[in-house]
């Protein structure tokens, strides 16, 4: 009798630390996405406190709006969604301002322009600070809005003004917000260029003698030879842009075919991982400094029919890189710095070119076939679920995902949906 009585006040007591425990967690740190790839262009939140378990049927949908056929993702800051949508029965294009908690639209920007479907329509994020938004359209024009009211405060034609070519597929590329610059890479008279947020004025180009045109990509900012600069990838191989002044750094030359998406990104101070699809493999490339100039050479590749990335950028994660395949069955992969596979999804899940986020040391993964969300512990040595459920549906599921305030936004072919998965500290609704 004694020995049950002491059993059930220890029962009692664990239950009680454990609400006690719940009780003292800190809730999740909110981070702004105010970009392609959030915040540090990584693709990594710093939110932390979030949901490692959902009920059944999944996160809490909190809204669900609609949009046109594309793969165009959120900006998220100050508790508002920015995306880049379209009317195809007005043939107007958009840009969208919605309230993060509960998606009703604060402002649409709106101009006429036909642009009619190849493979979807909308690709693009914008690029988003207190004052402004920067939205690069499907025909290459670039639009400084006000962040409050969505009015067009000025606009860029790099067809007119830069001679550029608009790629196929249209335009593809999210321009980088810096504090006190916006930087896009226009191709034809200008491989890269900074503007001035408040004006367009260019500040500084990269010259571009060869002419090479716009491709997909976007830029990254990385810091190699302590020297900051902006990373960007032709058809004809990556390259490094000069921060201060916009000079051409280092190129290596190396052939992409038909088309290149994912962003060259560096590893550590002297190393750049490139991969793209359409048999065009991965690469992994030295950037060292040296007196007056920076030598590079390739480290490996990786041939199509190894591993290689269609459509998004790997993400870097103690030391190994981690993407959706292309080759083989779109396999979720972990690789190590020198190329090799340490694990990939094999026989238990396949994501198509579907989308991924890091955060609190998971990963949220959308199968790209089926729309099915998965969430996995970020872990170097194996393939680890934590949960999963079906939230969006249709084909070509391949948006990009943006997380804030404890809310994921994502999409597929036909409607945009916010999940909760996780609680914040405070309430960011804008005013």
């Amino acid at each position: 009798m004694i020995a049950e009585r002491t059993e059930t006040c220890l029962r009692r007591l664990l239950i009680l630390a454990c609400c006690v425990t719940a009780a003292l967690m800190p809730a999740a740190e909110a981070d702004d996405w105010p970009q392609f790839r959030g915040p540090q262009r990584d693709n990594t939140s710093r939110e932390t406190g979030l949901l490692r378990a959902w009920p059944e049927g999944g996160p809490p949908v909190l809204w669900s709006v609609e949009v046109c056929e594309g793969y165009a993702a959120a900006a998220i800051h100050n508790g508002r969604a920015y995306f880049n949508d379209y009317d195809r029965e007005a043939s107007r294009w958009h840009v969208r301002c919605l309230a993060l908690k509960d998606g009703r639209e604060l402002w649409r920007y709106a101009e006429d322009k036909r642009i009619r479907p190849n493979h979807g329509i909308t690709r693009t994020v914008p690029a988003v600070d207190e004052q402004y938004v920067f939205s690069l359209d499907p025909k290459c024009v670039l639009h400084c809005l006000d962040a409050a009211t969505g009015k067009e405060l000025w606009r860029k034609d790099l067809v007119k003004e830069y001679h550029s070519r608009i790629p196929p597929w249209y335009n593809g590329q999210c321009p980088l917000i810096e504090p006190d610059r916006i930087i896009i890479a226009p191709g034809g008279d200008a491989l890269v260029a900074a503007l001035q947020k408040t004006t367009g004025a260019e500040i500084w180009r990269t010259p571009n003698p060869e002419k090479w045109p716009m491709s997909h990509v976007s830029l990254m900012p990385a810091k190699l030879g302590d020297v900051q600069q902006y990373l960007y990838c032709t058809l004809n191989g990556p390259l490094g842009s000069a921060a201060d002044d916009g000079r051409l750094l280092w190129h290596f030359p190396w052939k992409f075919n038909v088309a290149v998406a994912p962003s060259p990104i560096a590893v550590d101070d002297e190393r750049v991982f490139m991969t793209s699809g359409y048999d065009a493999g991965s690469l992994m490339v030295q950037v060292r400094r040296a007196p007056g100039r920076f030598d590079v050479k390739r480290l490996f590749d990786l041939p199509s029919s190894v591993w290689n990335s269609e459509v998004h950028t790997p993400v870097l994660y103690e030391g190994h890189l981690f993407a959706v395949g292309k080759k083989r069955r779109g396999l979720f992969t972990c690789l190590s710095l020198d190329g090799e596979m340490v694990w990939t999804s094999q026989d238990k899940a396949s994501f198509g070119l579907g989308s991924f986020l890091l955060a609190d040391g998971m990963f949220f993964i959308l199968e790209g076939d089926t729309g099915m969300l998965r969430l996995l512990e970020a872990n170097t040595t194996e393939y680890r679920e934590l949960a999963a459920a079906q939230i969006l549906s249709g084909h070509d599921v391949w948006g990009p995902m943006a997380l804030s305030d404890g809310k994921l936004v994502l999409r597929d072919m036909t409607k945009m949906v916010c999940l909760e998965v996780g609680k914040a500290k405070a309430d960011k609704s804008p005013g």
